[in-house]
């Protein structure tokens, strides 16, 4: 969490040059509409229903929803999720690797991001399977217990996942090394969401006298 928040700031104080998502549409835009597309879309819905799957104590939805519940519903919504993420995620890195003009003026940080991003989604579905075999919610609120003890600086947060299938512990550790690599390549751009688009007035432009 140092990394990632001290990192950004320092790269945003140092570096706003290198502040960038550097989109290559230009360079090639043969299927980039439909990758990005798919790709933004699932990886929004799957990082806020993170954020709200596990940061949500049990307390606040156990008066009107079950724990096994709510798992089954993080399995459809991040069923799907996923599938856009993985799909679109494949698309972007072949694109990366196979193109000949994005590949040139690409870095190697630009396909390492993507390929990490596409390793963890597919390690993502995996649990899906993982978590088929329990649908009662235990080894979600494990999760749940670990992350919340994670953002509260609670010590010892390993011990909530002792136990837990081996491949809930490699999504996990893959995500913290994305945070850990988040200030050095283009995620930066996250931080520079233009929300204000919604909002802001049209453009006017006066006609020539």
């Amino acid at each position: 969490m140092a990394i990632f928040l001290v990192g950004s700031w320092l790269r945003y104080d140092h570096g706003q040059f290198t502040w960038k998502a550097g989109s290559s549409q230009m360079l090639s835009s043969s299927g980039m509409r439909l990758a990005s597309n798919l790709f933004h879309v699932g990886i929004l819905l799957i990082f806020f229903g993170h954020l709200v799957g596990l940061l949500t104590p049990s307390w606040v939805y156990e008066p009107f929803m079950s724990a096994g519940t709510k798992q089954i519903i993080a399995i459809v919504v991040g069923g799907v999720a996923g599938a856009m993420c993985w799909v679109g995620s494949f698309m972007l890195l072949k694109r990366r690797l196979t193109d000949p003009r994005v590949k040139a003026t690409g870095t190697f940080a630009d396909t390492l991001v993507i390929g990490i991003l596409w390793v963890q989604v597919t390690l993502g579905m995996l649990t899906i399977v993982a978590s088929l075999g329990h649908l009662d919610g235990s080894v979600m609120k494990q999760l749940s217990y670990w992350a919340q003890a994670v953002v509260t600086f609670q010590g010892n947060p390993a011990q909530y996942i002792e136990g837990v299938h081996p491949i809930y512990k490699a999504h996990i550790f893959l995500g913290i090394t994305i945070f850990v690599v988040f200030p050095f390549t283009r995620l930066v751009h996250v931080w520079s969401a233009p929300v204000e688009y919604l909002t802001r007035r049209y453009q006017l432009v006066r006609k020539r006298a």
